[in-house]
């Protein structure tokens, strides 16, 4: 598995607003955040977290503002910013018929990565004696667990995770803890939408019921 640092980079919303089915979802946000660091979503249910992670992903378009990385809008090369983008949402997107293995494998082709990569992916994540099961008769726990070790195939610099601790036991947590960890060590950004405790000790935080309120602020350590 690809080890070496990532290049410095910076990526930035400057005053994003966003409307869904017919309302103002937000407006006015702002966010900045490096190599490195980590930017945590607050809010209750409907704030906008999920819609801007997706935003941030390029899967929908904002009402106005812009989203660049390294200055440049994400827009103007839609396959560069997906090359370089691990997103891991609320649908796991496990294939019932394929195996543990083969989810894996079939991602990790598309991602450039080997199956030395997929064999470690499994290790980190306790789920090797799991490689010959299919999809289907996993719990949602390893489900999702699938779906964080698709992060570790292909060296994508930028991490978005929505609520990326539901439904892990203790050793995913630890283990989801640790690549966290590891690749913010690398230089690389994780943005993480979250109702419980920090998995970080250091992050900064974006709380999104500021901008319901037509407050705009930035990100605040």
């Amino acid at each position: 598995m690809t080890i070496e640092n990532f290049p410095t980079a910076v990526f930035c919303g400057e005053n994003l607003s966003c409307r869904r089915g017919g309302r103002s979802v937000f407006t006015g946000l702002s966010f900045r955040v490096t190599s490195g660091e980590a930017l945590v979503l607050r809010g209750p249910n409907g704030s906008g977290k999920t819609t801007l992670l997706r935003l941030m992903a390029g899967l929908a378009r904002t009402a106005s503002g812009t989203l660049t990385w390294n200055s440049g809008d994400i827009r103007d090369d839609g396959p560069a910013h997906g090359a370089r983008l691990g997103f891991a949402g609320h649908l796991d997107a496990v294939k019932p018929a394929l195996t543990v293995q083969e989810n894996l494998s079939f991602w990790a082709e598309l991602r450039g990565a080997n199956q030395a990569d997929v064999t470690q992916a499994l290790e980190i994540f306790s789920m090797a004696h799991l490689a010959n099961l299919p999809g289907r008769v996993l719990s949602a726990g390893q489900k999702h667990r699938v779906a964080l070790a698709r992060l570790l195939l292909g060296n994508t610099q930028l991490w978005l995770l929505d609520e990326p601790a539901n439904t892990l036991d203790d050793i995913a947590l630890n283990a989801l803890r640790n690549v966290l960890g590891e690749h913010l060590q690398r230089g690389g950004i994780a943005v993480i939408a979250s109702h419980g405790d920090a998995l970080l000790a250091q992050a900064n935080t974006l709380d999104l019921r500021h901008f319901i309120q037509n407050k705009p602020i930035m990100a605040a350590a």
